[in-house]
């Protein structure tokens, strides 16, 4: 696909059972809409902690424009604890299973009023994307309905996990970070940011194909704030465009993030604007995907984005 703002070829991303994800004008990128299920989470912890807030606040994100609903039950905020799998599973089976159903109730309660059931976003049902390294919490998730894995660790906290993604085959969201939330910020350091991200990114990619992974299915994450000082977050920003070379779109997930306190000095409740100012300015640059809390206002950015766009060259 093409998006307007880049005026470059995106490799195409697929999920479970080959769906490929090509969101069209007015809707040229994919939005991710946070669902915490978490106590601590670093933005909105404990607000949606009982599965029917969950469900409303999910399906009032997809009714705003979310492509993708991204449920989490353990937080991966810097030094947070690990959740026991049967703790996480508690958390997030009810959600995946209340979304599912509220959704086909949301299209059964319309489909007199109109032959075409309607959507809250463009090209059908919300795609739902659980975020955990655990090999357990994903095969229950997939076995829900869920398609998409968005793991934290690459596969390194859990190994089992890579048997279940090459079984499964979702979509796979493939991020970096330097070891687990409890150490990841504990002095981080890197000869140059950028070419340890990509050369991790050639690594991992070639073990998940190897294993029976579809690299369609792999979408990238650099992992801003995953064990990475304010300086590399801004150095993998500012020459995002070298992640092209992996020839995998990217999601870009720094809604809220500490790296705007860094610079801004912005406290956690002030850090609104600066999410969407970076947001257009990345999705301008031609990134696809954005993983954000406010799925309202992040749509109404991506469409001004698009909208002022310069059109393309063409050659005389």
């Amino acid at each position: 696909m093409t998006t307007a703002c880049a005026h470059r070829q995106q490799a195409i991303w697929t999920v479970r059972g080959g769906r490929a994800v090509t969101p069209a004008p007015p809707h040229p990128f994919v939005v991710f809409g946070i669902v915490n299920v978490t106590p601590d989470s670093f933005h909105d912890g404990g607000r949606y902690t009982t599965h029917e807030a969950a469900v409303t606040h999910a399906l009032r994100l997809a009714a705003e424009g979310a492509h993708v609903l991204d449920i989490g039950g353990e937080s991966s905020r810097p030094y947070a604890e690990a959740v026991p799998l049967e703790e996480e599973l508690a958390r997030v089976l009810p959600v995946v299973r209340g979304i599912r159903d509220g959704y086909a109730a949301h299209l059964a309660g319309h489909a007199d009023a109109n032959r075409q059931a309607p959507s809250p976003r463009p090209g059908g049902a919300p795609l739902l994307s659980v975020d955990t390294y655990k090999a357990g919490t994903a095969a229950a998730v997939l076995d829900e309905g869920a398609d998409i894995i968005n793991d934290i660790s690459a596969c390194a906290f859990d190994p089992g996990l890579l048997d279940v993604v090459a079984h499964y085959k979702p979509g796979y969201v493939l991020m970096h970070s330097l070891g687990r939330p409890e150490t990841m910020q504990d002095a981080p350091a890197y000869a140059n940011v950028v070419d340890a991200l990509l050369d991790f990114f050639h690594d991992r990619m070639d073990m998940l194909v190897r294993a029976g992974l579809p690299e369609s299915r792999i979408l990238l994450d650099p992992g801003i704030g995953f064990g990475k000082l304010t300086e590399h977050n801004f150095e993998i920003l500012r020459q995002i465009e070298r992640f092209d070379s992996l020839g995998r779109p990217v999601l870009m997930g720094l809604s809220n993030k500490s790296l705007f306190g860094g610079l801004l000095d912005l406290g956690h409740g002030q850090r609104a604007g600066a999410t969407q100012v970076a947001t257009a300015l990345l999705a301008a640059r031609g990134v696809l995907c954005h993983r954000v809390h406010d799925v309202a206002e992040t749509v109404r950015t991506l469409r001004l984005t698009q909208a002022m766009a310069p059109a393309p060259r063409t050659e005389n």
